[in-house]
């Protein structure tokens, strides 16, 4: 079974998400090795695909969406995501991880 690499830091966490862009929808497609998969409605253009996450990240967490920062990977689908405010505990919870295997 997989575990998300989720690293804490002072003041929140950093993952590794593999973003999917142009889904039928977007949600939480589980753990691709140490990465969230996420799947976005949005098209990989003019960062729109990165905005929809984001928006889908606030959503998820409860948190605003400027405490969610996408530190590498803008234009790539393979991305480090901040997420100021939050534990590991609180995003594994939200974001369905505890349950799913890889």
């Amino acid at each position: 079974m997989s575990e998300p690499a989720i690293q804490n830091d002072g003041d929140g966490v950093t993952f590794t998400a593999k973003i999917v862009p142009g889904s039928s929808r977007t949600t939480i497609s589980g753990l691709l090795g140490e990465m969230v998969k996420v799947r976005v409605a949005a098209a990989p253009e003019k960062g729109k695909a990165n905005q929809c996450l984001v928006a889908f990240l606030a959503k998820q967490l409860g948190v605003k969406k400027n405490a969610i920062r996408i530190v590498s990977g803008q234009t790539a689908p393979v991305k480090q995501i901040h997420v100021t405010g939050v534990s590991d505990d609180r995003l594994r919870e939200a974001l369905g991880l505890n349950q799913q295997g890889g």
